[in-house]
């Protein structure tokens, strides 16, 4: 009797232990997520009331680059609530109402209502929910060695009918020089040996002193005391408009920050 309670009295330790632990990594992962923000640098004409450009970091690059990997579903789902404009909203609602009776048994509206990026670049910023960020897994059957793969490790297998559990590792095919950058830890999609300049209408260009003269010039700024800088953070909430105004705007860092609507 002794040694049944002594071993009960052990499991529950065990259970105890991995709960708190699991619920640290939760409460981890979302303290992470709540504080994760950058940090820019605006030159703002404020006789125009115009933000001629912000000088970020190469994490504010990784997130801008990184929005061109977004499903068209996931942008619509993000921004359907608001006045996106177009008519994918009207597209996207069709689907959320259409009977899964008219969907092909192998299908589901989920993988419309909810895509997935097949591919993900580490070390981006997390300035939007993390489902958007979330790659796609794929899975084998670690019973069988036919060439077979699926996304969803409950599916079963069409040899053995056991479970396609075992999750496969994705290399990218552009990445011919993975392990090097791998060793750096430095992820992401460019360099951060240097400062970059990001324009109003989000072309991206590495920063020098010839660029910005050249940028006033084509502003055509005249009086030097009118121009003002300014650090502004950026986070989940600036990141979820400025995709939103991507779409709809020329003057995207103005319409965020100044709170003017651009063209």
């Amino acid at each position: 009797m002794r040694g049944r309670e002594r071993i009960r009295r052990c499991t529950q330790q065990r259970e105890t232990t991995l709960i708190a632990k699991t619920e640290f990594k939760i409460l981890s992962h979302h303290s992470a997520m709540a504080t994760t923000q950058l940090r820019l640098k605006l030159l703002i004409d404020n006789k125009a009331q115009k933000v001629l450009f912000a000088e970020v970091g190469k994490d504010f690059v990784d997130f801008l680059f990184n929005l061109l990997s977004l499903p068209v579903g996931t942008v619509v789902r993000l921004h359907k609530s608001h006045s996106m404009g177009g008519c994918l909203v009207n597209l996207y609602e069709s689907v959320e109402k259409l009977s899964n009776t008219y969907m092909q048994p192998n299908q589901t509206k989920d993988c419309l209502l909810n895509p997935i990026a097949a591919t993900s670049v580490s070390h981006v910023p997390l300035l939007l929910p993390t489902d958007v960020s979330t790659p796609r897994k794929y899975y084998q059957c670690g019973n069988c060695s036919y060439n077979r793969v699926t996304d969803n490790p409950s599916t079963n297998c069409p040899n053995c009918n056991r479970k396609m559990s075992s999750e496969l590792t994705y290399v990218d095919p552009n990445s011919t020089t993975a392990n090097a950058s791998s060793s750096t830890g430095e992820g992401g999609y460019v360099k951060g040996v240097v400062t970059y300049m990001v324009m109003d209408d989000l072309v991206v260009t590495p920063m020098s002193t010839i660029s910005s003269v050249t940028l006033l010039n084509k502003f055509n700024v005249k009086d030097l005391s009118s121009l003002e800088e300014m650090d502004v953070d950026f986070g989940m909430e600036e990141g979820l408009e400025l995709l939103r105004a991507s779409f709809q705007s020329t003057t995207v860092l103005t319409h965020i920050f100044l709170g003017k609507k651009g063209n």
